[in-house]
């Protein structure tokens, strides 16, 4: 079989495992007080069927990144959003919304486009020591940046996230094809460090993900998605030498697909927004927020009927004790 068709099957089902663990996440995040650390959620079952659906899309990518280059196999990684769209309704008990079903469409014409562009070729060229501890510099920069303590920090860890995670697999790349293709010694210092590295990354990646989900799963899972694949292509571009077909001809689909699929992920996270906080599809979502407001106002009539009786003080001393009375009375 093509070894683009074979990356192109194994990142749909790795995209399919990593939905999953999204919403597994984002189900536990909701259920944990905000104060919590991230460190606290080790101890749920909840947490470690997320850890183990993360591994198993990790595994899934891994391969497909043997066989096809980052421009090809990391924009697949958009397609975790469109999975999540039918596991968050099964999970919530409702129907695919008509904005879900738009976001999914533009999402996946534009990653049509995506693949048309990309390089089909498998992987060759893999990153020096100098230039993966580069990355790594770099990366670390931008994550103390980004996931610095801040009121708000969703969107900033999202981000975060997602350039570890194409980092990390960007560097998974390199230590899979150096070490399938014996072309060196397995302990060489450039493996154990690049080893190192996706370690690193893959789990820091992890935990600013699952601290971004506090803040609901759409946008940051929109955010997430979209850096993962921006990271990682970047890498492949600079310093691989990965190339897009038919050259300034081929950025023409390459770009309309990537704003389709933008316009689409953006579409797919606002509908996961609303219905991660709970909140219908459908514009019925703030009757119930009109209903609660309601009821203040009957306190409001009650508070102003003593001013009805406000005349009394005409009998100040003897009529006095009888209002406590009677207020106190039905209580």
């Amino acid at each position: 079989m093509n070894a683009t068709l074979i990356a192109v099957a194994l990142s749909l089902v790795s995209a399919g495992a990593y939905a999953a663990a999204a919403v597994a996440q984002a189900r536990l995040a909701g259920r944990t007080d905000p104060s919590a650390g991230a460190l606290s959620m080790m101890g749920r079952g909840a947490w470690w069927s997320a850890v183990g659906l993360n591994a198993g899309g990790a595994l899934l990518h891994v391969a497909a990144l043997k066989c096809g280059p980052l421009t090809l196999v990391q924009p697949l990684g958009a397609l975790t959003l469109v999975a999540a769209v039918p596991l968050g309704a099964r999970s919530a008990g409702r129907r695919v919304s008509r904005t879900e079903w738009r976001g999914t469409l533009l999402t996946l014409v534009g990653l049509a486009a995506l693949l048309l562009a990309a390089g089909g070729a498998a992987p060759h060229d893999t990153l020096s020591l100098p230039e993966a501890l580069g990355v790594g510099a770099v990366t670390m920069a931008l994550v103390a940046t980004l996931g610095r303590p801040g009121a708000r920090p969703g969107l900033r860890h999202a981000a975060a996230s997602g350039i570890t995670s194409g980092v990390a697999s960007a560097l998974t790349q390199t230590l899979t094809v150096a070490a399938t293709d014996h072309a060196g010694p397995l302990l060489s210092w450039r493996l154990v460090t690049v080893a190192v590295l996706v370690s690193f990354f893959a789990l820091g990646g992890l935990m600013l993900s699952q601290t971004a989900y506090r803040g609901g799963l759409g946008a940051p899972l929109a955010v997430v998605t979209l850096a993962n694949p921006v990271a990682a292509a970047a890498i492949g571009l600079i310093l691989l030498g990965e190339r897009v077909q038919g050259g300034v001809l081929g950025l023409i689909p390459a770009l309309i697909g990537a704003a389709a699929a933008v316009q689409g992920v953006v579409l797919l996270s606002r509908a996961q927004a609303r219905t991660a906080d709970g909140a219908p599809p459908d514009p019925a979502g703030p009757a119930p927020t009109a209903a609660v407001t309601r009821p203040p106002s009957p306190s409001r009539v009650v508070i102003t009927a003593p001013s009805v009786s406000a005349p009394r003080p005409a009998e100040p001393l003897t009529l006095r004790p009888e209002p406590v009375g009677t207020a106190g009375g039905p209580g």
